[in-house]
């Protein structure tokens, strides 16, 4: 039972690093569409 669990807490702990990577790319994608259209003017 205990292995049961401590799998599945690696793989929550798997997801979670997934969605906060994610997380960053979006951040990072937001921000340089910011950057991108405060330099171009538009």
């Amino acid at each position: 039972m205990a292995q049961t669990t401590a799998r599945r807490v690696r793989h929550a702990a798997r997801q979670a690093e997934s969605e906060r990577k994610n997380a960053a790319a979006a951040l990072q994608r937001a921000l340089d569409r910011r950057d991108n259209g405060g330099s171009t003017g538009h």
